[in-house]
């Protein structure tokens, strides 16, 4: 047992000094379906490093929203080891994936999420009040983070006082409160007109470049196309890995 320890801390730190935050090998889900078994994922292999920018993309019942809830440890995998920040949290048990879920990942969804009759600042506190943070470093952290998507002169709106681009500003400093190890968002723009879904993805580029490293799952290519890496999922496996071809300024 203690050399098994010994390997396990040196191939934590070992992930920990490579900057890898993600780690998947094998990572495979099964749904009990009555008598059937529906294998959502088979076998995923993936890495992702710290500060990256990556979308994850796939049809309908490619396999796309298990991965994002396994790396959200919102789910657990039936086979298969995961590694979130050099922690082994494919073992971890459901208080475990809890702290886990609070501490080191920041959720953004199409929905929002917002209490509706909790103000913009209240509601990026919530993060902070789930784990004991005091009240009064609780507020400055959420208006540090409203400050960072430039929502500081509506923190005390609610959300039926926003716009829809304002109310997904919240959720994303929501996300940052507690400074995770990755920003997951689930299809950011579903519920935004295209303009405003612009200006979301804008933020999020901003935010990849002041060092966050984000996790877009999203069906559409446009949306991708922002991120620097898009890993494609197709019938619960990797199809493409691919980096994304950006621009350089002047050109056409």
């Amino acid at each position: 047992m203690p050399a098994e320890t010994s390997v396990s801390d040196s191939f934590r730190q070992d992930l920990v000094d490579s900057g890898i935050v993600i780690r998947t090998e094998g990572l495979t889900k099964v749904y009990e379906m009555g008598a059937e078994q529906v294998h959502a994922l088979s076998g995923v292999d993936v890495d992702i490093r710290k500060g990256e920018y990556v979308a994850i993309m796939g049809p309908s019942g490619s396999g796309k929203s298990t991965l994002m809830n396994l790396i959200g440890c919102l789910d657990s995998p039936s086979a298969g080891r995961y590694w979130l920040a050099g922690r082994l949290v494919s073992d971890l048990d459901d208080d475990e994936l809890a702290s886990i879920r609070n501490k080191e990942i920041g959720f953004v969804f199409q929905t929002f999420n917002l209490l509706p009759r909790a103000t913009a600042l209240h509601n990026v506190e919530l993060p902070l009040i789930y784990n004991g943070t005091p009240a009064e470093e609780r507020v400055e952290r959420a208006k540090q983070a409203l400050e960072r998507v430039d929502l500081i002169p509506r923190m005390h709106h609610k959300p039926n006082e926003l716009s829809g681009g304002q109310r997904q500003r919240v959720a994303i400093a929501r996300a940052l409160v507690n400074n995770p190890s990755i920003v997951l968002a689930d299809e950011p723009t579903g519920n935004l007109d295209s303009k405003t879904g612009e200006e979301i993805m804008a933020l999020f580029e901003n935010l990849h470049r002041q060092g966050n490293t984000i996790i877009l799952v999203t069906h559409e290519m446009d949306i991708a196309q922002h991120a620097h890496r898009v890993i494609f999922i197709r019938d619960g496996k990797i199809f493409s890995d691919e980096k994304v071809a950006k621009k350089k300024a002047g050109t056409d």
